[in-house]
């Protein structure tokens, strides 16, 4: 007796953090919007109705004649609103299936194995999804993860068809869908492989799935070999395993000025080392050692430029922040160097190890249990009211060199101060 083959399911959020801006913005339910990146330098998002005029890379200020030409709103990025709804999105979906793997803010697979009425739960996805959380998404069944994938794109490119579900466990309905898709358009295929794909006469997702996967194998790689037998309906990827621990944490933003003086880019790295230890003691994990450096710009001729770090070791492992922002801050006195336009802090946690995976030196001082405690408590207070709720004296509420965000939307789901306001008339 055969085994069955495996069903996956990708759910994809469709235009997704344009989505987000759209949910508190019924006005804006049919105008075309994109979105900036940090600083408002260029377009890293756009709906569907702004992709004909708009490329995504283009630098904001080479088009705002465009944007207004065409009535396309921008918006700064608001990754603090988009983190929130992409949350609530998984979390429907959670409730939905038996397994899921959350791919990035905006993808999950899910494992819809042993199920029967798929097309009716992909429908029941799509329908809870946008009921609960106003993002509207696109489903793809198959037997295999690439085909899943190909399965939303078709749902999306076809949605007025297809009702933003497509399921290809069908055969017949998967060679359709493989001999109607472009082969760029085959996850894992980019723009070089493309042309090497090209010259092979592979034109479309039916010729990878038909090519020999052992030729694939030794003129590309193992990856686009297992991409043509998941084509082909052959599994090889599966549901992955939570990703473990990360070795460092990295936490770097461009300045919204340039900074000449040194206690506004010690307010900074404070504030960086807020966040990168709210990772750390998020994946229970103590730090060993960091590194703090800071930049000038690097593009700018006119300007002088200067990049320097340095790597503290700490008296013993630890996630406290008290103790991580001190350290970082006086590291600062090292590196600054007067008569610089400073445009760019980074802090980087390194030696990363979880409590009781290393061993402590009979003499040597360990992190006081008092400190776990008000750690724990700390991230109580912030997870129950909100990010910044609790942080250390050396981190300003409202600093005059965060980024420039000159066109971002409220904080409707994080900020208290900043709810959604609905006015009856």
């Amino acid at each position: 007796m055969s085994k069955a083959l495996p069903v996956f399911a990708l759910i994809d959020c469709n235009s997704f953090y344009a989505s987000c801006e759209r949910v508190f913005r019924p006005d804006l339910a049919k105008v075309p919007i994109v979105v900036l990146s940090n600083n408002d330098g260029c377009v890293i998002a756009r709906s569907a109705d702004a992709k004909p005029f708009v490329k995504m890379g283009e630098p904001y200020f080479q088009i705002k004649h465009k944007l207004q030409q065409h009535g396309i709103v921008p918006f700064s990025s608001n990754y603090a609103l988009y983190g929130d709804m992409s949350e609530r999105v998984m979390t429907v979906i959670e409730s939905l299936v038996p397994a899921v793997e959350v791919y990035s803010i905006d993808e999950a697979f899910a494992d819809l194995s042993g199920i029967t009425q798929l097309d009716t739960l992909g429908r029941q996805i799509r329908s809870q999804v946008l009921r609960t959380t106003g993002i509207p998404v696109g489903v793809g069944i198959a037997h295999t993860k690439t085909l899943a994938k190909l399965a939303n794109h078709t749902a999306k490119r076809l949605q007025a068809q297809t009702g933003g579900v497509v399921n290809i466990c069908d055969p017949m309905k998967r060679d359709w869908v493989l001999r109607n898709t472009d082969v760029a358009e085959v996850w894992g295929v980019g723009r070089k492989m493309k042309l090497h794909l090209d010259g092979m006469g592979i034109k479309t997702a039916m010729d990878l799935a038909k090519t020999d996967p052992w030729t694939l194998r030794k003129s590309f790689s193992v990856v686009i070999e297992k991409t043509a037998r998941e084509l082909a309906g052959t599994p090889c990827l599966e549901l992955d395993e939570p990703d473990p621990p990360k070795q460092e944490i990295c936490c770097s933003r461009m300045f919204g000025q340039r900074l000449k003086e040194l206690p506004p880019i010690k307010e900074a790295v404070a504030t960086y080392m807020q966040r990168a230890t709210e990772k750390l003691r998020a994946q229970n994990s103590l730090c060993k050692k960091i590194r703090v450096s800071i930049r000038t710009g690097m593009f700018n001729p006119e300007e002088a430029k200067y990049a320097n770090g340095v790597v503290i070791d700490l008296p013993y492992p630890t996630d406290d922040v008290r103790l991580l922002t001190k350290v970082a801050v006086d590291a600062l006195d090292c590196v600054f160097r007067p008569g610089f336009n400073y445009s760019k802090a980074e802090v980087l946690l390194l030696n990363l190890c979880q409590p009781g995976e290393y061993t402590d030196d009979l003499f040597a001082t360990s992190q006081p249990v008092e400190a776990t405690k008000v750690m724990s408590v700390l991230d109580q207070i912030n997870q129950r009211w909100g990010k910044g709720t609790l942080r250390t004296a050396s981190v300003p509420a409202n600093p005059t060199w965060a980024m420039r965000r000159e066109l971002m939307s409220q904080s409707y789901t994080t900020r208290l101060d900043q709810l959604w306001k609905v006015s009856c008339c």
